[in-house]
């Protein structure tokens, strides 16, 4: 491995140096594509960027001229750097330059310049400004405008919608290749992050939520290049193997990363003029979990209304439960008991075995209704109904509040 020296930063008029930014560019038998990527990115950089940048061009392994190519960039053009490795990886990298590098920002942007640099200052504003640890490109958030080929269009929010159900990522586009992050934050998730390839986009994301950085995301301007040397479908496959093991990482604790520097908890701008939502208590969460079980019942009924015309009640009572009781365990995760670094899976687990308790108590209601009158009206049967439904909803605010989100779980990581 063979890194080029930085440059001397640069001062500004009333004689302080501006953030530090290194812009990486991972290359692999790029040679043609190099030399115009740099022209276009230093001359952007200079004429439209504010802070102390730098283009550390990173070879990665290539096996044509993409090397020597480099080197005489760095001759040509000042603040250009290049950062040479003997093995290949996307990912691999990433760790490397960003592990090597001295600046307070580090990006990544890919040499087809496919994502419009008009996005760049945006990525990199709120990390400068410390709102956010990493920020990162999306070509599916709104405002983006994206122009690319169905199969990869498919492909693309097929993954990053299984990213959303199976670890409940916030996130939009795991694997733009438009990224920034704070150096002094992401270098640790960088020796926790084990993907050397492309998944290395989606990890570090990952680790990055999972112990509790925030994510900043860009809507960006985005053309595929039909040159593109990627494999889209393979790459996904490959990442699917990459998201188990992230989710296995996950339940035996090593995807926790101790030595992050941790963001303070929000405070109100004056002391009394406003209570946080952990602050509130017991009259917030009871409100709280008034609001979203008025919805959820209500949502139930519908559901319920709608599912008796096809199917028998205990079927029909079944299927309306488990879509609401999904919604309702979530909303009060996330509103009532603010309790979002909870594992999501074991609180949909012990939701569940609440919901059980309630299917059970509402379900026999039913029962009794029938065995008493052997043919009710539609009406009777949504009046039990809803008054079975009122008694569980106190039982289920208790178990909620003293076993599924009890205090332990509800505090910071350590």
């Amino acid at each position: 491995m063979a890194v080029s020296p930085a440059p001397a930063p640069v001062r500004r008029r009333d004689g302080r140096t501006t953030t530090a930014v290194d812009v990486m560019i991972p290359v692999h038998n790029e040679e043609r594509a190099l030399p115009g990527c740099v022209e276009v990115l230093h001359a952007f950089l200079r004429e439209q960027f504010p802070f102390d940048w730098s283009i550390v061009v990173v070879d990665n392994a290539s096996t044509d001229a993409t090397l020597a190519t480099a080197h005489d960039l760095a001759q040509r053009y000042d603040r250009v750097r290049v950062h040479h490795l003997d093995r290949k990886g996307r990912g691999l990298a990433l760790k490397e330059s960003w592990g090597a590098s001295e600046a307070d920002v580090v990006v990544y942007m890919d040499v087809d310049l496919s994502t419009g640099l008009d996005g760049l200052l945006p990525l990199v504003a709120p990390l400068v400004n410390g709102h956010s640890d990493l920020a990162i490109g999306s070509r599916l958030a709104p405002g983006s405008r994206t122009v690319r080929g169905p199969r990869r269009e498919l492909v693309s929010r097929a993954y990053n919608a299984l990213i959303r159900l199976t670890h409940g990522a916030r996130f939009s586009d795991a694997q733009c290749g438009f990224k920034a992050a704070r150096l002094e934050v992401v270098r640790p998730l960088l020796e926790r992050a084990g993907d050397d390839a492309w998944f290395f986009n989606t990890e570090l994301l990952l680790l990055a939520e999972h112990n509790g950085l925030r994510v900043h995301e860009v809507p960006v301007d985005w053309v595929e290049d039909v040159d593109s040397r990627v494999d889209v479908l393979g790459t996904a496959l490959d990442d699917v193997l990459g998201l188990v093991r992230v989710a296995k990482a996950k339940a035996n604790g090593t995807a926790r990363v101790p030595d992050l520097p941790r963001r303070p908890e929000p405070r109100a701008i004056h002391p009394d003029a406003v209570l946080s939502r952990s602050e509130g208590g017991l009259s917030w969460q009871v409100l709280s979990f008034a609001v979203i079980g008025v919805v959820s019942t209500l949502a139930n009924l519908a559901l319920y209304g709608v599912f008796r015309t096809w199917w028998p009640v205990l079927t029909a009572n079944l299927l309306a439960l488990v879509i609401t009781t999904l919604f309702n365990t979530e909303a009060n995760r996330r509103f009532t008991f603010t309790a979002r670094n909870t594992a999501r899976g074991k609180t949909h687990l012990q939701g569940f075995v609440v919901f059980g308790l309630y299917y059970a108590f509402t379900s026999a209601a039913l029962l009794v209704l029938h065995a008493a009158e052997p043919d009710p009206s539609r009406l009777l049967e949504l009046a039990v109904l809803l008054g079975s439904s009122a008694f569980g909803t106190a039982g289920r605010f208790f178990l909620l509040r003293s076993w599924v989100f009890r205090r332990d779980d509800r505090k910071e990581p350590a």
